[in-house]
């Protein structure tokens, strides 16, 4: 059993030409023993960005603080504290704040997939 608050696990830094302002960071994943998922928590400064990318994999949000968009199907669609999204395998998507407060959210995957 692992129980700890996820600002404990290790930070990744994220600024480049395609992602602006996020941290990441691993709470729960394969050096935990989770087999199945892994649990990884973002944090998106004002302005911040995700790149606009897609995957093999789906994967499951849930937004814990802020106020975001998620683009998904061509669209932004507005996120907020309580928010989820389920973003299914090889669709497109990206991740912005929209807010003037830190964008937290809770992002699962399945197992194999990289954890950042």
């Amino acid at each position: 059993m692992k129980i700890m608050h996820y600002s404990d696990a290790a930070p990744q830094v994220f600024n480049g030409n395609t992602v602006q302002g996020v941290t990441g960071r691993v709470a729960i994943g394969k050096a935990d023993g989770a087999d199945n998922f892994c649990m990884r928590v973002f944090e998106l400064l004002p302005e911040g960005h995700t790149p606009q990318h897609q995957h093999e994999w789906e994967h499951e949000i849930f937004f814990h603080a802020g106020d975001g968009e998620v683009y998904q199907n061509g669209q932004w669609n507005a996120v907020s504290a309580g928010s989820v999204a389920f973003i299914p395998g090889n669709e497109v998507h990206q991740i912005r704040n929209r807010g003037s407060q830190k964008l937290v959210f809770v992002c699962l995957i399945p197992a194999g997939a990289p954890e950042l």
